[in-house]
């Protein structure tokens, strides 16, 4: 675990999750530009895009880990300092894709198109974003002692609920061995990349690639959310806040398969 990568003069520190966010951004919005590019798009005018999309996906993060955790929450300025931690990563897919809807809206861009070109990006994000979630700590599974399991320092997310828990005595130097969940959803990541590529290059309509990406995750991150244990994602009765929202994004990009797909000639 290292939550904190390198310290700059004056004891600055440059965190892993952070640094991991931003190459994410950065890296994907650069083949996202290229794909549209290469499609005929506008890539400057879909830059501006990429802003949108940006500042809706940290505004969703911060409000729905909001809305999970009400009680971390004194007053509403509260909520608009991010920087304090707490973000929910589905929050933030859903907040970009209200802000990318908006602005091709307004701006009159094909949507399908754009997204298709975004997909990957999507992807890639979700593995290189996931290990900076492991080198924090956060996010992290259940007891195991399977043979990848692994162990946080004490402080760390999992020692911390453990100890909580009664898991664990407040003297203890490591967690439980868990589930590696964060690893698990890079990996997810990378298979989601690959099955994004494959899809975008045969696709038969635009806006194919994004939604099948989107049913991919859905099941992906439901499975994965058995094995978590952090308590800060929330829950509704049985199921996890995610799970809920992957059945309502899986239902809604398996219908906009099936209806565009009834579309195309026989």
């Amino acid at each position: 675990m290292y939550p904190i990568l390198y310290r700059l003069p004056f004891g600055v520190p440059i965190y892993s999750y952070g640094t991991a966010l931003c190459l994410s951004v950065l890296v994907g919005q650069a083949i996202a530009l290229r794909a549209a590019a290469r499609r005929g798009l506008d890539a400057a005018l879909l830059q501006r895009c990429c802003f949108w999309a940006l500042a809706g996906a940290f505004i969703g993060a911060r409000l729905l880990y909001a809305v999970t955790n009400p009680a971390q929450f004194t007053d509403l300025l509260v909520v608009f300092r991010w920087w304090d931690g707490g973000v929910v990563a589905y929050g933030g897919f859903l907040g970009g894709f209200a802000g990318t809807v908006a602005f091709c809206i307004r701006h009159d861009v094909p949507l399908g198109e754009w997204i298709d070109c975004a997909a990957p990006s999507l992807a890639l994000g979700l593995a290189l974003t996931r290990i900076g979630c492991f080198l924090a700590g956060c996010d992290f599974g259940t007891p195991w002692t399977g043979p990848w399991a692994v162990q946080f320092p004490a402080g760390s997310p999992a020692f911390v609920q453990q100890v909580a828990q009664g898991l664990l005595p407040a003297s203890g130097v490591r967690s439980l061995p868990v589930h590696p969940t964060q690893l698990y959803e890079s990996l997810a990541g990378v298979l989601l990349l690959a099955l994004a590529l494959v899809v975008r290059r045969r696709r038969a309509f635009a806006g194919e690639a994004f939604a099948v990406t989107v049913i991919g995750y859905a099941i992906l991150r439901a499975l994965i959310e058995v094995f978590r244990a952090d308590l800060d994602r929330g829950a509704i009765g049985l199921v996890s806040t995610s799970q809920l929202i992957a059945a309502g994004t899986c239902c809604s990009a398996a219908a906009y398969l099936w209806i565009f797909r009834q579309r195309q000639p026989t």
